[in-house]
């Protein structure tokens, strides 16, 4: 089988993108030899990829080719463009997906922007979004109130009472639903496929953001029953800034055409016709310019290391380790956040702090990297962390506490 670029039509063998890509291999990795690929964890330790993810050789190699694909004799289109539809195909594959069901954006902002812009508030003005949503896409959605809509929110709090808040809210007038599988903060797992059934029985959409969980927990998109998925590379999937996916349901188009457009979203972006504004089949329809051609790169490697961990291994590990370091850090009367039973909690545990800052600044100068978010100190981990990893930051805050006689 080869891939086609959509921009040039040319056709390269996909062992060949794979190897300009960078260092791969075949065979399970487990966490050990995943951890191998981080060479920054021989120095350090590496709690925040719930912010930002570690750099893999694997990553720093495949941006390395994209730059030797520049030195070649031809242009370096035909290769780049392979990858980054190979980065494409193992995206969908890791949510359940197809290929043609992925459109890249430049990141989640955008994803959100175009869902909400092909959406006609005139037919129904509301959308349900929650309390626990980040911003980028809350300012998304607020955004469309110059446009007749009509945005409320659901509280945070426990998944039941989110659930209970999303029922309450969701009407015949909604067109949108919109929710993060796991919230930013405190790491609550939603009950997104719940959510998503109520709004399909109201006849709404409904919109996930899945950048906490993507790369960390499973998630399949056909089991959740959702519209519309966004996630990006630079957090758990471990790659770079600059490039996110958006899934779009089989058969889903929206109310009406983007009004963000550009030639990648054209039928034959290689017609170069600058008269004729058709928009291609599935989610393609919603992209606009030139991909973000390094962290495609970026995505293609770091999405390979995740498929040789597999899934369901790498949750079944990270899971053991936020529980470990949620026992840990309230066993020593930390006030965390987040839910009540473990198995509602993401990859990160929220530890509430009088100021995060100052806790992480104090971490950081220990060689642990964590990520203060508002009032909360969150520590997030993910395969390549280990359970010496959750007893040396656990010990190092136990420390802080002394230190500062807070």
């Amino acid at each position: 089988m080869t891939a086609t670029s959509p921009r040039t039509g040319s056709r390269t063998a996909p062992g060949a993108a794979a190897r300009a890509a960078g260092p791969g291999g075949a065979g399970r990795l487990d966490a050990a030899a995943f951890r191998e690929r981080f060479p920054m964890l021989r120095r350090g330790v590496h709690l925040s990829s719930c912010s930002l993810g570690a750099p893999s050789t694997d990553v720093v190699g495949a941006v390395r080719a994209m730059f030797g694909a520049m030195d070649g004799p031809g242009a370096p289109w035909p290769v780049w463009e392979t990858v980054i539809e190979e980065a494409r195909a193992r995206f969908a594959a890791l949510i359940g997906a197809r290929p043609g069901d992925i459109a890249l954006m430049p990141n989640a902002t955008q994803g959100a922007y175009q869902v909400a812009s092909t959406t006609d508030w005139r037919l129904r003005p509301r959308v349900v979004t929650t309390e626990e949503e980040f911003p980028t896409v809350a300012h998304v959605l607020l955004a469309q109130r110059v446009l007749g809509a009509e945005v409320v929110f659901v509280p945070g709090g426990e998944p039941e009472e989110v659930l209970a808040g999303y029922a309450e809210l969701i009407d015949e007038r909604t067109a949108l639903v919109s929710l993060p599988t796991t919230t930013y903060r405190e790491g609550t797992r939603l009950p997104v496929a719940r959510i998503a059934a109520l709004a399909r029985e109201a006849g709404a959409r409904t919109f996930v953001d899945a950048y906490q969980s993507v790369g960390v927990e499973p998630v399949d998109v056909g089991a959740l029953g959702v519209d519309y998925l966004v996630s990006g590379t630079q957090k758990y999937v471990l790659g770079l800034p600059g490039l996110a996916f958006l899934y779009v349901r089989p058969g889903v188009r929206g109310d009406r055409d983007p009004v963000f457009t550009g030639w990648f979203g054209r039928v034959d972006p290689d017609a170069f016709d600058a008269f004729t504004l058709d928009f291609a089949d599935g989610a393609r329809r919603l992209e606009t310019g030139n991909h973000a051609v390094p962290a495609a790169y970026a995505a293609h490697a770091a999405l390979g290391l995740l498929e040789r961990a597999g899934t369901d291994e790498v949750w079944r590990h990270v899971s053991a380790l936020t529980e470990r370091a949620a026992r840990t850090l309230a066993a020593a009367g930390e006030r965390l956040a987040g839910p009540a039973d473990a198995r509602d909690r993401g990859a990160h545990v929220a530890l509430r702090d009088a100021d995060p800052r100052a806790l992480g600044g104090h971490l950081a100068s220990r060689g642990i990297r964590i990520a203060p978010r508002g009032e909360f100190a969150r520590i997030s981990f993910h395969y390549f962390n280990s359970t010496d990893d959750v007893d040396l930051v656990c010990a190092e805050i136990a420390r802080y506490r002394e230190l500062s006689g807070r």
